[in-house]
């Protein structure tokens, strides 16, 4: 990153939103090939939220999670400059879910717009928003990951019903000067080829809702599971490896691992790569499943509550999503 000088994007406050309505194993075995020994065997979760509603979704979601960040961070909507989401699920194809929550929480000076990284969209989005904070064009900004994945799950394919969940979070962040808290350093990465690995053929401008061309495509999520797994045991240990390398860190340097929340054995892979006993690993994807944008903003949020995460403490975050994409954050609390 080019930065200005003792200029820093520090997490000033987080904040997070999930549905009420819990869907255990349990209740998927009751419309659903699968039973929940074989759901917890192969991907660590026993339960999820999901919206349940018309009017409860991605754009709710991201705003609750923002007001508590707003109000815990004591600053007033006025102050902020833009507000940035990391979604794949907005309410609408446009406009954005950012310039929904802009006007719902009367941020009349900021400017908005939505990140498409699928699973990596915090990681994508608070980035893209360090990046403009340390460069001296911003110096207040509303970070949010949300997703609603339960609206856009085949509830009769087991094979991907069984992993999402619903979830929103969201910190401020803020310039700092002259201080070593704040984005230590970042990864982006992508590749291309492996679109088909995790995608939703309609709705685009290829194949439109409704269209001759849609006949026969996927309107809900498709995966090609062991791939998809290959791919993120794979991208998560590159991260990680190459953001530290880049800051000039080891891992025995990170206080706590905070991992997209996809699949348990996902995330225990990656932290024996890195060599991380487990008490330095954060993992509650047993209680939401994957939150795909919502993931890592929620798990810091709970890390913090739980006093796992203290002022101070360097964090490392990974992502990895549809697209392929991924990427990892290090971040001093």
């Amino acid at each position: 990153m080019n930065r200005v000088f003792g200029r820093r994007a520090v997490i000033q406050s987080i904040g997070h939103a999930v549905p009420s309505k819990v869907l255990t194993n349990k209740d998927l075995e009751k419309f659903v090939d699968t039973n929940d020994e074989w759901i917890v065997q192969r991907t660590g979760i026993s339960e999820r939220r999901v919206c349940d509603g018309p009017d409860e979704g991605t754009g709710s979601l991201a705003l609750a999670a923002s007001i508590e960040a707003i109000e815990r961070a004591g600053v007033g909507p006025e102050a902020i400059e833009l507000v940035l989401c990391g979604t794949v699920s907005g309410d609408y194809p446009w406009p954005s879910t950012a310039c929904y929550v802009q006007n719902a929480i009367g941020a009349k000076h900021a400017g908005a717009f939505d990140v498409s990284a699928a699973c990596a969209g915090f990681i994508y989005a608070l980035s893209n928003a360090a990046a403009m904070i340390e460069a001296g064009q911003v110096t207040n900004v509303l970070v949010i990951g949300v997703d609603s994945l339960s609206k856009q799950v085949d509830w009769s394919d087991r094979s991907t019903c069984i992993l999402f969940g619903d979830a929103g979070g969201a910190v401020m962040l803020k310039a700092e000067d002259d201080t070593d808290r704040g984005l230590i350093e970042t990864v982006l990465m992508s590749d291309g080829s492996g679109a088909r690995f995790i995608s939703i053929e309609v709705g685009g401008s290829k194949y439109p809702w409704g269209s001759e061309q849609a006949e026969g495509r996927k309107s809900k999520i498709t995966m090609a599971g062991s791939e998809t797994f290959r791919f993120a045991v794979n991208a998560m240990g590159d991260a990680c490896a190459k953001v530290l390398e880049k800051a000039g860190m080891t891992a025995d340097q990170v206080d706590l691992f905070v991992p997209h929340q996809a699949n348990l054995r996902i995330i225990e892979s990656a932290a024996k790569r890195l060599g991380l006993p487990p008490e330095k690993v954060f993992v509650n994807v047993n209680k939401y499943g994957n939150t795909s944008g919502g993931s890592i903003p929620l798990a810091l949020y709970e890390a913090e509550q739980s006093g796992q995460l203290k002022k101070g403490m360097v964090t490392m975050t990974v992502g990895f999503g549809a697209g392929l994409v991924w990427g990892a954050n290090l971040i001093r609390w």
